[in-house]
Order: C-alpha cells, then sequence, then structure tokens
C-alpha cells in the first residue's frame, strides 16, 4: 500500500494514506522529504519550503495561504495556513471533459423497476406525504401519524423499549445492580407487515416555518413542498392549512403550478379555520388519506431506463479521505448517469469555494455560467455580511481529519460532480429539468442540502461520509458511502457501501464507480433497502435562507 499520495501534479503538498512518523523518509518523484514531525493519517505535509504569504496547493487549485514560513516536510495546520482561494470571473473556456466519456456499454440497455407517473418521472420509491403549511398545524399532523403507522405496519421497531421494561422489573425487585448487565436481546426487526403493499411509508414532514419569519422564508417554504409534492418518489399527499398564515395554499397551489403545470397527483388541502374544530379536520383529513393511500396501492413497479434516475450528490461528516476515495468514486457514477441520459444534481455552494471557474469552464453555455457566478457571489455576501463567511464552513470534526480550510474541503467535494458538462444551474426551489448535471444552490448543512435536493426532484441520494452520519431523507433514499474501510467497520448500521479500498489500491475510482452504480439500480428497483431507510432516519429542515452555511 502506497504511504502518500499527490493528487494533481501542481500540488506543493502530499496527502499521507497511513499515520507517518517523525523523522521518517519519503521519496516521492525524486523528492527526498524528511518529515519534522508525526503527520497522521488523511492530513498534509509539504513537500517544499513554502514562505510565508505563499500559497498551499491541492487538487491544483489554491487552497490555502501560509501564516508562517512552512518548511519541507511539515504539517500544515490552522495554526500555519489560513483559507485562500483564486479569483472567478466570466466563462473562459468552451468546455470539454477532462478525461474520456466513461465506458457506459455495461449499463446502456440496463433498467430498474420503478413506479410511473404520468408526467414521465419515475419513482424509486412511492410514498403518501402529510405536510403542514405552518408550524400550527404539526400537532394536527402527529395526531394523524399516530393514527397511521401502526395500523397500517409502518412503525420502526424500538428494541429500547424492551431495555426500558427490564430496567423497570430490575429496580421494582429492588436489583438495581443488574441494569447494567441488561441488553438489547430480543429487539428483533419486526416483520414487513404493511396493509398497503405497493406504499413503501407515509411520511410527514413537521417544520417551524409557514409564518412570522420573512414572506420569502414562506415562499421558498411552499416552492420545496410543491417540488416534494411533484418528486415521483411520491404519490400523493394531503396539506394542512390553519388558514390566516403567510405561506397561503393559494401560495402552495402556484409554487406546483410553477413546477408542473399538468400536475394531477391526488391532494387532499384542507383548512382547520374552514373545517371548525379540530375533530372535524382530522376526521376529515384520516378518512382522505385513507382513501387516497388505497388509490395508490394500486400502482406496481414496472421496468424504466436508467435515465429516469434523478440522482443527488451529497456528502457530510468528511475527512481526509472523502476527496480522495468515496467523492472521486461518486462522481465516476454520476458520469455514468450523464452519460446514460440521466440527471444528477450537486448542492453545498458553500463547499464548491475556490473551484468556481472550473465550474463556470464546464457549464454549457454563457447564461448557465452567469448565473452560478451571481449566486454564487449573493451568497458569500449574505454569509460575511452577517460575520459568517465560507472560510468558517469546516466543522471541527472536519479540521481535526485534515480538512483544515474550506478550500481544501471544497476541492474534495466538487469531485462528486465527476467530469461531466453543467447543464444547468438551479436556485433553491427550482426543480431539475435538464438531463445531465445540475447544480443546486443550497447550504452545506446536510440536512438543509438532502432536503433541498429531494425538492429538485432526486428520487434518490447518494452520501458520502468519512466520520460517519445518519441523516436520512423522507422520501428518497440515500445511499450512505464511507470513505475509509475503518468507518465502515465501525459503523454498520449506517454505512451501505465503502470506498476506502481505493485508498489501499486494492480497486480504482472507475471499477468502485461501476459498483456503486449497481447498488444503485437495485436500491432503485426495491431489492436494497439503504441502512437510512430501514432506520426511518427522516430529517428534514427547510432552509432560512441567509441563514445557514
Amino acid at each position: 500500500m502506497k504511504k502518500t499520495i499527490k493528487i494533481h501534479p501542481s500540488d506543493n503538498v502530499l496527502v499521507a494514506l497511513v499515520d507517518l512518523l517523525h523523522n521518517e523518509t519519503i521519496h516521492y518523484e525524486g523528492n527526498i522529504i524528511s518529515l519534522i514531525q508525526e503527520v497522521p493519517a488523511k492530513h498534509k505535509f509539504t513537500i517544499q519550503n513554502i514562505k510565508k504569504g505563499n500559497e498551499v496547493f491541492m487538487y491544483g487549485n489554491i487552497v490555502g495561504r501560509a501564516t508562517e514560513d512552512i518548511p519541507k516536510g511539515c504539517v500544515i495546520t490552522t495554526q500555519n495556513v489560513e483559507h485562500a482561494t483564486s479569483s472567478f470571473g466570466k466563462k473562459t473556456s468552451d468546455y470539454k471533459n477532462v478525461t474520456s466519456l466513461p465506458d457506459i456499454s455495461k449499463f446502456k440497455e440496463r433498467t430498474f423497476q420503478g413506479y410511473l407517473r404520468k408526467d414521465g418521472q419515475v419513482g424509486t420509491a412511492n410514498y403518501w406525504l402529510v405536510i403542514p403549511l405552518v408550524f400550527c398545524e404539526n400537532r394536527n399532523v402527529e395526531i394523524i401519524k399516530e393514527a397511521f403507522l401502526e395500523e397500517l405496519g409502518f412503525n420502526k421497531p424500538n428494541p429500547f423499549k424492551n431495555l426500558v421494561k427490564q430496567m423497570k422489573k430490575a429496580l421494582t425487585i429492588g436489583e438495581p445492580s443488574e441494569i447494567e448487565e441488561l441488553s438489547l436481546e430480543g429487539a428483533k426487526n419486526i416483520a414487513d407487515n404493511r396493509f398497503f403493499e405497493n406504499i413503501d411509508g407515509i411520511k410527514f414532514l413537521t417544520h417551524q416555518g409557514g409564518c412570522g419569519g420573512t414572506r420569502q422564508d414562506s415562499e421558498m417554504l411552499c416552492a420545496l413542498l410543491a417540488g416534494y409534492l411533484n418528486n415521483p418518489n411520491v404519490a400523493g399527499g394531503t396539506v394542512l392549512s390553519l388558514g390566516c398564515q403567510n405561506a397561503q395554499i393559494s401560495l402552495l397551489e402556484e409554487k406546483i403550478k410553477d413546477i408542473n403545470k399538468d400536475f394531477d397527483k391526488p391532494l387532499i388541502i384542507l383548512e382547520q379555520q374552514q373545517e371548525g374544530t379540530e375533530i372535524a379536520l382530522l376526521t376529515k383529513a384520516i378518512k382522505n388519506t385513507f382513501v387516497g393511500m388505497a388509490e395508490a396501492n394500486r400502482l406496481e413497479r414496472q421496468e424504466a431506463p436508467l435515465s429516469k434516475l434523478c440522482i443527488g450528490l451529497e456528502c457530510g461528516g468528511s475527512d481526509g479521505f472523502s476527496g480522495i476515495s468515496a467523492n472521486p468514486a461518486v462522481g465516476h457514477t454520476s458520469d455514468l448517469l450523464v452519460a446514460l441520459g440521466g440527471k444528477t444534481i450537486l448542492s453545498e455552494f458553500p463547499e464548491l469555494c475556490g473551484v468556481e471557474q472550473e465550474l463556470i469552464n464546464r457549464c454549457v453555455d454563457e447564461q448557465t455560467a452567469n448565473k452560478f457566478a451571481h449566486l454564487m457571489k449573493a451568497y458569500a455576501a449574505s454569509a460575511a455580511a452577517v460575520g459568517s463567511g465560507f472560510d468558517m464552513n469546516p466543522s471541527p470534526g472536519n479540521i481535526k481529519d485534515g480538512l483544515i480550510t474550506d478550500a481544501i474541503k471544497s476541492a474534495g467535494a466538487a469531485k462528486k460532480g465527476g467530469t461531466s458538462a453543467v447543464a444547468d444551474v438551479l436556485d433553491y426551489g427550482e426543480y431539475v429539468k435538464k438531463p445531465g448535471l445540475n447544480l443546486l444552490c443550497t447550504p452545506g448543512n446536510d440536512v438543509e442540502s438532502t432536503t433541498a435536493m429531494a425538492g429538485s426532484g432526486a428520487n434518490l441520494i447518494l452520501f458520502t461520509t468519512g466520520l460517519g452520519t445518519p441523516t436520512g431523507n423522507p422520501i428518497a433514499p440515500v445511499i450512505k458511502i464511507s470513505s475509509n474501510s475503518k468507518l465502515a467497520q465501525r459503523m454498520p448500521d449506517i454505512i451501505d457501501f465503502n470506498t476506502g479500498e481505493i485508498i489501499t489500491g486494492e480497486k480504482s475510482i472507475e471499477e468502485t464507480g461501476e459498483n456503486l452504480l449497481e447498488l444503485i439500480i437495485d436500491v432503485a428497483s426495491g431489492k436494497v433497502t439503504p441502512k437510512a431507510v430501514a432506520l426511518g432516519q427522516d430529517d428534514f429542515i427547510p432552509w432560512k435562507r441567509g441563514v445557514s452555511l
């Protein structure tokens, strides 16, 4: 196994693939480097002396600036390097793939088993949604949830209930010392006993928006909810409105028409101030929802081409290997899907900081490039205005594992988009229309980003992680991909796919990307259930624009 890797010929740092010792000698391309300190795996060290004020390069990009003289063989840290990036502007070249187009012969005739919608979209799942237009209706949504889940067989098992029962018994009989010896024994998954066998679940999207705040918040919320209702994984929905809130029914209906003027899914909309008592509202909502679900249950999976897949590309809890293994593997999968006529979505704009010019040059035309540049500049300015610039994006976990600047994190995160041309750029709440790679303006926050991608039409999400995170989504199955084998072994309950063999040299990025596409086909066909889905990890956070990074 190699001990180090140089990602791009112009880089002036190497990445440690294993822990390196103080005074260890590294031979690289005729360069002899004696390490003047220990270098933990995933961290970067200099291959030449870097003067104070000079730039640090990774992935061929400027990712930082030295705040002091850094000698050859020294680890770069937040103490000796600060965030820095190159500037960006107009499109400067016509885009061509930097590598040859991927070989899609293996997948050209492949299909998946999905739910065909009348508008031509195809779902990888079949859900019914229950949505409040305002937080005032959250309690009523929870009541509907309690009424439906257990009776329809959608409840997720809770092994800890039995543990609490055992602890109560131990304390009651006066043996509290036995509590330490208790286990989750007998807490096994409940067999699938769904009443509606062709419905994968009824999902409840409670939130804290819809009134108060800015009118823009309510408008963006309605655009997001419209996207969820139009998502191919959704069969229909029930919407509860109070009546007096900012997020009016008419606003939601307007946003639905903006996305799909021929929207014809069953949609139940009820307003509490019109219905009268809560009992009247809830009785009507539950009866109509049950009838709607019975109709949706008639739909069965059918064969569909891979071009009907719309895949979100996400990373969270990233580490120093994410940009070397998991993200490039996902990028190759993205390139395969794009070549097959499918759609992919790359979001998290704060984590594209420093690679803007490359993406601008990859845009299919000037208009698309200008839209991306405008959104990036506006977002960066709004973040800076509240004292929270993009340079503050890396989390303590990112920094501990080698991602010491936002530019380093971003250069690796962008690898999820592969090398395909950028077909379109979407603002938050816009729905994907064009086949190919799409850039979507969202925060870098994992849940806000995945929430937005599902609202823009993603029917499945690939989520890379180096540190481990349970994040899921209510309607778009999330496949969790580890950047290193240690994580996959340590947290097998949340990891679906391991790319650690890229780090050890056992597998190539291309082979791993193809294997990932095989898993995608199985998940899209309902043959494999991702861990986040099995755990019921239904994370949903709308973006209050201008607040989050």
